[in-house]
């Protein structure tokens, strides 16, 4: 028998982990975690994720192909235990080898097929064809991951009952936290609110930037939004009409948790659109409530239910600035109530949701995968 440390893992995600992305902290945590439980894990993603900026279309399309081709290889030359797959409208290559070399497959489910037209918005006409892509890989898992239960729900009826396990998106806990290392950015005036993350159509970034001009938003208080994205202009636009809004298009993973801790809030006001109708789960909650602030939601499944259970901050309606800013106003205007939704949020974090706890979980599903 081979020992634990031998055990080896090849992870592929087709879409370009960078910094300041969702996508670098769930993939990058989740590898660290497993191998501090011994795994040997050899990521799989296309070349750009290095450069800067995304390629054409069209070459990424030809990325996808070469790094599943040089992913096939490497299943036919080297002795892995497992194929792990960040699903992706295009990773059926990659699946269909798994499966014909009978290496052990789980797929990580991150969105409804919903996302594939929300990227490739040409493909809606041929959505019959997408689905059933899309459907291929989630039905030929062995196990199925994602990140909310309605997810779970959903998935569990594309995959006809087979098995789908909850494993949400999580928080570094000890990069996150109150007490932080470093200074503020001189540029950043405080006091802030924050949003951080890509700025999507369907992040709810044309309502944040509504709520900024209500009545009801304290005139003291600035707006710090952090990201890239289809969006960015508009946010660029807002910035040189207003001095309430500050915006950094990037800020590294490590630096991000002083310029999170010393926020009044963190903002999620995600629309209520197809697409996240199936829960969502933001990595910019976990984060902001493992630093010890509270948060401002949208009351959408997955995000919602924490906030509520936890209570560690606000519920608001999507699509709507005026309630918005009125929850902003109220925790600008009650500071002890801040502080107590900060370290329960906090509390919460530590408890259950630290990105170590999830990569156990995963750790584990791996290894019953495995047994059978």
């Amino acid at each position: 028998m081979r020992c634990v440390t031998e055990r080896r893992l090849a992870y592929l995600c087709l879409q370009a982990t960078r910094q300041g992305q969702a996508s670098f902290a769930h993939v990058h945590e989740i590898i660290a975690g497993l191998r501090k439980r011994g795994w040997q894990v050899d990521l799989f993603e296309p070349s750009y994720a290095r450069s800067i900026a995304d390629p054409p279309s069209v070459w990424k399309l030809v990325a996808f192909l070469r790094v599943q081709l040089r992913l096939i290889c490497a299943l036919r030359c080297t002795r892995y235990d497992a194929l792990y797959v960040r699903h992706h409208p295009f990773d059926a290559l990659s699946i269909r080898a798994s499966k014909k070399l009978k290496i052990p497959l789980v797929v990580e489910v991150n969105g409804s097929y919903e996302d594939l037209y929300m990227a490739f918005p040409m493909m809606r006409p041929m959505r019959w064809i997408g689905n059933s892509i899309m459907r291929y890989g989630i039905r030929e898992a062995d196990v199925v991951i994602t990140v909310t239960e309605p997810l779970v729900n959903w998935a569990l009826q594309e995959r006809g009952g087979q098995p789908v396990i909850l494993i949400s998106n999580g928080a570094n806990t000890d990069l996150f936290h109150p007490d932080a290392p470093g200074r503020l950015p001189g540029t950043i005036p405080t006091p802030y609110a924050i949003f951080f993350g890509a700025l999507a159509p369907w992040q709810g970034i044309e309502t944040l930037i509504d709520t900024l001009h209500r009545s009801n938003w304290p005139p003291q208080l600035h707006l710090l939004i952090v990201g890239k994205g289809k969006l960015r202009d508009k946010v660029e636009k807002a910035t040189r009409q207003t001095n309430r809004i500050v915006y950094i298009d990037h800020v590294p993973y490590q630096q991000m948790p002083v310029v999170v801790r010393h926020s009044l809030c963190g903002l999620a006001p995600m629309h209520c659109i197809e697409r996240n109708q199936t829960g969502v789960m933001p990595l910019k909650v976990f984060e902001t409530l493992a630093c010890g602030v509270p948060v401002i939601v949208s009351d959408l499944p997955g995000m919602s239910d924490l906030v509520r259970r936890g209570n560690c901050g606000l519920v608001v309606p999507p699509n709507n600035p005026v309630a918005l800013a009125n929850a902003v106003r109220y925790l600008y205007e009650h500071p002890e109530v801040r502080a107590e939704m900060g370290k329960r949020g906090r509390e919460l974090i530590v408890r259950e949701h630290s990105w170590d706890s999830r990569a156990e979980a995963t750790h584990q599903i791996l290894l019953q995968v495995l047994a059978k």
